[in-house]
Protein backbone atom coordinates (compact mmCIF):
# COMPACT_ATOMS: atom_id res chain seq x y z
CA UNK A 1 0.00 0.00 0.00
CA UNK A 2 1.36 3.54 -0.66
CA UNK A 3 1.70 6.40 1.70
CA UNK A 4 0.99 9.81 1.31
CA UNK A 5 1.77 12.77 3.36
CA UNK A 6 0.46 15.93 3.28
CA UNK A 7 2.26 19.30 4.44
CA UNK A 8 1.42 22.51 5.71
CA UNK A 9 -1.77 21.67 7.40
CA UNK A 10 -3.76 24.55 9.33
CA UNK A 11 -3.95 23.75 12.35
CA UNK A 12 -6.83 24.37 13.13
CA UNK A 13 -7.93 21.71 10.40
CA UNK A 14 -5.64 19.56 12.06
CA UNK A 15 -7.69 20.05 14.94
CA UNK A 16 -11.17 19.12 13.49
CA UNK A 17 -9.92 15.93 11.74
CA UNK A 18 -8.33 14.53 15.05
CA UNK A 19 -11.72 15.88 17.03
CA UNK A 20 -13.58 14.04 14.59
CA UNK A 21 -11.38 10.50 14.42
CA UNK A 22 -11.56 10.71 18.34
CA UNK A 23 -15.61 11.19 18.31
CA UNK A 24 -15.64 8.66 15.74
CA UNK A 25 -13.53 6.08 16.82
CA UNK A 26 -11.14 5.73 13.68
CA UNK A 27 -7.91 7.47 12.68
CA UNK A 28 -7.08 10.64 10.96
CA UNK A 29 -5.51 8.53 8.04
CA UNK A 30 -9.11 6.47 7.39
CA UNK A 31 -11.01 10.18 7.35
CA UNK A 32 -8.33 11.47 4.85
CA UNK A 33 -8.67 8.00 2.51
CA UNK A 34 -12.68 8.54 2.61
CA UNK A 35 -12.67 12.31 1.83
CA UNK A 36 -10.25 11.69 -0.72
CA UNK A 37 -12.22 8.64 -2.39
CA UNK A 38 -15.70 10.76 -2.59
CA UNK A 39 -14.01 13.51 -4.13
CA UNK A 40 -12.43 11.68 -6.67
CA UNK A 41 -16.10 9.57 -7.09
CA UNK A 42 -17.90 12.97 -7.35
CA UNK A 43 -15.03 14.09 -9.92
CA UNK A 44 -16.20 10.91 -11.85
CA UNK A 45 -19.71 11.38 -11.45
CA UNK A 46 -19.27 15.17 -12.84
CA UNK A 47 -17.39 13.79 -15.78
CA UNK A 48 -20.15 11.68 -16.73
CA UNK A 49 -22.76 14.06 -16.33
CA UNK A 50 -20.56 16.17 -19.04
CA UNK A 51 -20.52 13.51 -21.63
CA UNK A 52 -24.12 13.51 -21.64
CA UNK A 53 -26.75 16.40 -22.64
CA UNK A 54 -28.76 18.49 -20.75
CA UNK A 55 -32.62 17.83 -20.81
CA UNK A 56 -34.92 21.24 -20.63
CA UNK A 57 -38.30 20.06 -19.33
CA UNK A 58 -39.66 23.72 -20.01
CA UNK A 59 -40.41 24.07 -16.58
CA UNK A 60 -38.02 24.32 -12.97
CA UNK A 61 -37.25 21.06 -11.13
CA UNK A 62 -38.65 23.60 -8.23
CA UNK A 63 -41.96 24.21 -9.92
CA UNK A 64 -42.06 20.55 -10.67
CA UNK A 65 -41.23 19.20 -7.26
CA UNK A 66 -43.38 22.09 -5.80
CA UNK A 67 -46.28 20.57 -7.98
CA UNK A 68 -45.75 17.46 -6.83
CA UNK A 69 -45.93 17.79 -3.38
CA UNK A 70 -49.32 20.25 -3.93
CA UNK A 71 -50.87 16.75 -5.65
CA UNK A 72 -49.83 14.88 -2.72
CA UNK A 73 -50.89 16.96 0.13
CA UNK A 74 -54.13 17.09 -1.83
CA UNK A 75 -54.17 13.21 -1.69
CA UNK A 76 -53.54 13.19 2.36
CA UNK A 77 -56.26 16.10 2.81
Amino acid sequence: MANLQVRNIPESLHESLRRHARENNCTISSIVVTAVERELKMRDWQKYLACHPRTNLGVSAADLLAEERNERDAELA
